[in-house]
């Protein structure tokens, strides 16, 4: 067990009044599990995301990674956001070396950790590129390999391919499943998209509107079936359409804008 979240309650005071973001939530993440989560907007996926990163602490309940109550962010906790953090004074190759530096690796272990990182998202070549002369796509995987050569124990996503376009989103889903196949990382993504979580994850979590809690989650294997057969045509058989139609109609029901 990487994660444990015991019976957790989060809200914050605001001009209108206490407002309840999270309620009553439990869940468990097992090592090299790939968990989605989904959910109205404002039902408290990102404030999850951060409470498991160590950037707040719940109001009541545990938060617990490997057993031990979750104080603060670390390097065992590695985020990657929408919007990708990178230093914009630094090449590809030291924005990716950076937490590698900071922790005093020897400086030949991070060159060779660093290209081998390079070579995972497909930038070899692109070390002495600064950001500004990489596209949006390419940027995100900078993120994503800066995240990945500090060796995390547990992966977090808030929304990741959120601001791409269709097309590049589609290529970053697949270089997710394939890191993920070779490397069995535990991974956290948040999205909106539910045919993203249906093609990534080993679970689904589906949370309700505010106050958000646990409504309902999937095991799914389409992930491993794009694996195995290389092929995408999964979404087209009922078994696929029939769990989409059934997450989806849960989302609408939780949603009170429509309700």
């Amino acid at each position: 067990m990487v994660v444990s979240l015991k019976n957790i309650y989060f809200n914050y005071d605001s001009e209108k009044g206490n407002v309840d973001v999270l309620e009553n939530v439990n869940l468990d993440i097992e090592e090299g599990e790939f968990i989605c989560v989904l959910g109205p907007s404002g039902c408290g996926k990102s404030t999850l995301l951060k409470m498991l990163a160590g950037f707040i602490k719940p109001c009541s309940g545990q938060a617990l990674m490997d057993d031990e109550t979750i104080e603060g962010p670390d390097y065992h906790k590695g985020v990657v956001f929408q919007n990708p953090v990178l230093y914009p004074w630094l090449n590809v190759e030291d924005n990716i070396a950076f937490g590698l530096k900071m922790r005093k690796f020897p400086k030949n272990q991070i060159e060779e950790l660093t290209k081998k990182h390079l070579e995972l998202v497909g930038l070899s070549g692109f070390d002495k590129y600064k950001p500004y002369e990489l596209s949006g796509g390419m940027k995100q995987r900078v993120s994503l390999a800066k995240t990945l050569v500090n060796k995390p124990r547990l992966i977090l996503m808030d929304e990741p391919f959120g601001a791409l376009d269709a097309l590049t989103r589609t290529n970053m889903q697949k270089l997710i499943r394939h890191i993920w196949s070779k490397t069995k990382n535990t991974v956290l993504l948040i999205t909106h998209d539910v045919d993203e979580a249906l093609e990534l994850a080993t679970r689904i979590i589906v949370l309700s509107d505010r106050p958000g809690t646990i409504v309902k989650e999937f095991n799914t294997s389409y992930t491993y079936d794009i694996i195995k057969n290389k092929n995408e045509n999964i979404r087209y058989s009922e078994e696929y359409r029939n769990t989409r139609e059934e997450i989806l109609k849960i989302i609408n029901s939780q949603n009170n804008f429509f309700n």
